[in-house]
């Protein structure tokens, strides 16, 4: 449709500008006009086109799950099978860190509890399930660390904590003590998180259990896709904000994170904190 727009309109505007503003190379246009193209293969060129401009336009971060939701934002019914099938055509390839820092110590004689969310993330009223989890974020002067917790119904951030240290009181009280202030509690609210020490640290246990409506859920050791929406999460965040930039200081990462005129990251859960094993590996 976009060529054909673009031949009928040839004696009216300049071929070159039309395909700068409806974003297509001027290549491809020709390319079609010289020979008959179906509708198929235009589509097929008009697709690998949005996904170029979408992956350079990420900084080379995005891989085929986040591309494959953007391109269905901008209208295309396109699968992710299909995307990733056209990257590799186009030699298109997440350029993600995959150093891993391990934030979970599971190494502790303190009491877990068991994992009863069952991987169910879809909640229809707010504050009945909240997901909670720590991940680091490296900086020039070292790492940092984000605890977040979000409440499954809205996707939302309700509380967070950003600490130079990984005690309970840096980490998870910090983020608790935020979100009962921006979300009222339910009686019988789910909290559920991995078995990190923070979570199950005595500190952290009898805040908990003084309110007499919560729940402590824990996932299965080992298993990251029992908190899979707060894995999700922090995968969006890192690809957004962090991945193919300049380590900054510890100072400035905050500003980064936190400033609203930059942390768009707050509303992209919405739009990518799905479930799907795909979208978390990325």
């Amino acid at each position: 449709m976009i060529y054909s727009f673009i031949k009928s309109n040839e004696q009216l505007f300049p071929i070159e500008k039309m395909c700068k503003v409806l974003q297509v190379s001027s290549g491809s246009y020709y390319r079609w006009k010289k020979q008959a193209i179906t509708a198929r293969q235009q589509l097929k060129i008009a697709i690998k086109e949005q996904i170029t401009l979408i992956y350079f336009g990420a900084k080379q971060r995005y891989g085929s799950p986040r591309i494959t939701l953007e391109l269905q934002h901008l209208g295309y019914k396109v699968s992710r099978i299909t995307v990733a099938k056209y990257m590799k055509e186009l030699g298109l390839r997440s350029k993600l860190n995959k150093k891993f820092k391990v934030t979970t110590n599971s190494n502790h004689n303190y009491l877990v509890v068991e994992n009863v969310l069952n991987r169910e993330f879809i909640v229809k009223m707010p504050s009945k399930v909240w997901v909670s989890d720590i991940t680091y974020i490296k900086t020039k002067e070292g790492f940092v660390y984000l605890t977040t917790i979000m409440d499954l119904y809205d996707r939302k951030i309700i509380g967070w904590s950003l600490s130079d240290g990984m005690s309970t009181a840096e980490t998870t009280l910090g983020a608790w003590k935020m979100a009962i202030k921006n979300r009222d509690i339910e009686e019988g609210l789910i909290f559920h998180s991995d078995r990190g020490v923070q979570y199950v640290s005595k500190k952290f246990v009898n805040v908990l259990d003084s309110y007499k409506k919560i729940i402590r859920r824990m996932s299965r050791k080992g298993n990251c896709w029992d908190n899979a929406v707060a894995e999700s999460f922090f995968k969006s965040l890192k690809t957004e904000l962090i991945y193919g930039n300049k380590l900054i200081s510890k100072e400035q990462m905050k500003l980064e994170i936190f400033d609203p005129s930059k942390a768009n990251w707050r509303s992209n859960i919405l739009k990518f904190g799905t479930t799907e094993k795909e979208d978390i590996l990325l």
